[in-house]
């Protein structure tokens, strides 16, 4: 029988015994190898409290405030499940206070067959930045069509705060049904920033960006890069698949090609010391192979410019569905990136 001592102990704490059963149980399961480390950090214990729910302060950046250094990178577009996607992004990055940039808008030029698809504003509320998105193949056809009046009435209809340019030559090359840039994507950048009257965003679309195109990039009165870079998605590879085997045994190679986030953060913080004044653009979204907020926290900390990280298939694979799945994956990265800051120094 246990003793009088026993039952209270195990009044005061009602999940003691089974916890201590667990411990048990799990011990042999939870050791941990050494080539399992991540030594990206210095575990500090010590130096704060457990942070409160939601304690972030909130940050500036594209000239509005974010609750957390979040992005939802550009994703969907012109499919049956748009809808749903975007309207459940959107919600989350009103709880949230994170900013999104939407998926392909080519199809709205024209027509407001899909506009309720990516009309998200409304469930966003003013003060989130949200911005429409545009590959340059179209814009080469605007430029050229003296059309861009349907860019700026792209903006207008979805009460977007600007324009994220995805420059994917990679992908239009592996694309079955892919345009040809006829011009380098530099000049069409240069071309619309001539006309635009809002800020512009310039992407890859999973490949990243050598050295010298960031360089070209970042003395651009552009409003930030978005490094899409290779490790997360990769179009290129996703439009090979859709190609015949003949394609892909040809072509395969040229979709590994690429710059890793981490590798564009190097090249980054080389570029800041290079160009000096010559600066123009000083604000980063960095994704692209960020997995969860352990790869966000230690990569916007490592850049030596603000940065936010930008996450895309992570929020894709649980926004199909009912909300309440998406707002526990985002609650869950909230979370543990206020774990990682209370605790975590990068090396």
């Amino acid at each position: 029988m246990a003793s009088t001592t026993q039952v209270l102990k195990n009044l005061e704490d009602p999940t003691s015994v089974s916890r201590k059963r667990d411990h048990i149980q799990l011990a042999f399961q939870s050791q941990i190898e050494m080539d399992q480390l991540d030594k990206r950090f210095f575990y500090e214990p010590l130096l704060a409290a457990h942070p409160e729910q939601h304690s972030d302060s909130g940050l500036s950046f594209l000239g509005k405030n974010l609750k957390v250094p979040i992005w939802v990178s550009s994703m969907t577009g012109g499919t049956e499940m748009a809808n749903t996607i975007n309207h459940n992004l959107a919600r989350a990055c009103r709880e949230f206070g994170m900013g999104m940039g939407l998926g392909s808008c080519r199809g709205l030029l024209r027509s407001n067959e899909a506009l309720a698809d990516f009309d998200v504003r409304n469930i966003m509320g003013p003060d989130l930045p949200l911005y429409a998105n545009l590959g340059i193949a179209q814009l080469e056809e605007l430029i050229d069509d003296k059309e861009l009046y349907l860019m700026d009435q792209l903006i207008e209809k979805l009460q977007a705060d600007g324009l994220i340019i995805h420059v994917n030559p990679m992908q239009e090359w592996l694309q079955p049904e892919g345009d040809r840039f006829r011009k380098a994507p530099i000049d069409t950048i240069e071309t619309i920033l001539n006309h635009a009257k809002y800020p512009i965003i310039v992407k890859e679309v999973g490949q990243g960006m050598g050295y010298e195109s960031l360089k070209r990039l970042f003395k651009l009165p552009i409003e930030a890069v978005d490094f899409a870079a290779n490790g997360g998605t990769n179009f290129a590879k996703l439009e090979l698949l859709r190609s015949t085997k003949d394609q892909l045994d040809i072509y395969k190679s040229l979709a590994n090609i690429g710059h890793s986030a981490e590798e564009m953060v190097h090249f980054t913080n080389e570029i800041i010391k290079e160009l000096g004044d010559q600066m123009r653009c000083k604000q980063v979204i960095i994704s692209g192979g960020v997995k969860h907020f352990l790869d966000g926290y230690y990569l916007i900390n490592k850049i030596e410019l603000p940065a936010i990280y930008g996450q895309a298939s992570g929020f894709l694979k649980h926004a199909t569905g009912s909300y309440e799945a998406l707002r526990d994956y985002v609650e869950s990265q909230v979370q543990g990136l206020q774990i990682a800051k209370a605790y975590l120094r990068v090396r």
